[in-house]
């Protein structure tokens, strides 16, 4: 039997309103995500002011700020080797509006050394882009009689105990001294300090002698010549340091450990604030002014799709996870 007319107007009213009535659920942060951003965005930086994190930060937030049309408000939250301020990062709401700064010791290595960490960098996250690399160099106080990297094994086997000194239990830094030592079973001592200033003082001062160290921190001191620079811990040598060579090539083959920083949000950003987040970051990264303050501060920018920062934060947690547990490196 044919509808009466009636009903079928009834029946198209019905539809007509359960289908503004499914548009009208859509997720608040996707229906936010279109007009992303609309407030200044919170960049937490997980270590002390001052540092090489805290320079690329400000000298790529600030561009950052300029592409999206809002302010990007460096926050610094030290502690815990980099912990307590990406947890702040994963616990945020999934918005857009915070965001950090993590890196190869807080989103692959921590998770493994320390005995309580709250967050899983595999699962509690969104990637954003990489940020760069930096370089780790091994460096040596110009009182100590050593010029090369074979000298100073022999130096440390002749003198057992000799100690070095790091910015920190757990950091990169440690874990490049403890693969260096364990490597040439030069049976050196770890120092930790809390940051390179203070370590890089107790060098100049004459009272520490090796230090592992993130080149930016260390640069103006091995180009004034109150540091010698030995190697560099990377798989290639620093643009900074063109003569000074890598482990590898100074006598420890398949030797690399290089430190590397990415842009991270809570975990279930929407795609359309990722995309936004990411394009203004890869921008930043590639412009020239950018590019060229920070290679002189002896960091390597580079930015990456989101897909990339995700894929290299699950293998080097697995990779870091093997060395951490091969060189017993544990923090309390």
């Amino acid at each position: 039997m044919p509808q009466r007319p009636a009903l079928c107007r009834r029946a198209a009213l019905i539809a007509l309103t359960l289908g503004a009535a499914t548009l009208g659920t859509l997720p608040l942060a996707a229906a936010a995500a279109e007009t992303f951003p609309a407030r200044p965005i919170r960049f937490v930086v997980p270590y002390a002011a001052g540092g090489t994190t805290d320079l690329v930060a400000r000298t790529v937030g600030q561009r950052v700020a300029e592409k999206l049309g809002q302010p990007v408000v460096i926050e610094n939250r030290p502690g815990a080797g980099g912990n307590i301020g990406m947890d702040a990062v994963a616990k945020a709401a999934p918005d857009g509006y915070t965001i950090g700064f993590g890196a190869i010791s807080t989103n692959a290595l921590n998770p493994h050394i320390y005995k309580q960490v709250p967050f899983d960098p595999r699962k509690d996250f969104t990637a954003i882009s990489l940020l760069g690399t930096s370089t780790i160099v091994l460096e040596v106080s110009p009182s100590l009689p050593v010029k090369t990297v074979p000298e100073l094994i022999a130096y440390a086997k002749a003198h057992p105990g000799l100690t070095y000194a790091t910015a920190g239990t757990g950091t990169s830094m440690h874990l490049a001294g403890a693969m260096f030592s364990q490597t040439t079973h030069a049976g050196l001592t770890h120092v930790p300090y809390k940051g390179s200033s203070p370590a890089i003082n107790d060098m100049l001062g004459g009272h520490i002698a090796v230090m592992f160290d993130n080149l930016p921190a260390s640069l103006p001191h091995i180009q004034a010549g109150k540091l010698r620079a030995l190697a560099v811990a990377g798989k290639s040598r620093s643009p900074s340091l063109p003569d000074v060579p890598t482990l590898a090539e100074a006598g420890l083959p398949g030797y690399a450990v290089e430190p590397w920083f990415g842009v991270y949000g809570p975990a279930n950003l929407p795609a359309p604030v990722v995309q936004a987040l990411n394009a203004a970051f890869v921008e930043a990264l590639g412009r020239a002014d950018v590019r060229e303050k920070l290679t002189q501060a002896g960091f390597n920018p580079k930015g990456s799709s989101a897909a990339e920062l995700q894929t290299l934060t699950l293998q080097e947690y697995e990779r870091f996870g093997k060395v951490a547990k091969s060189a017993a490196i544990t923090v309390d």
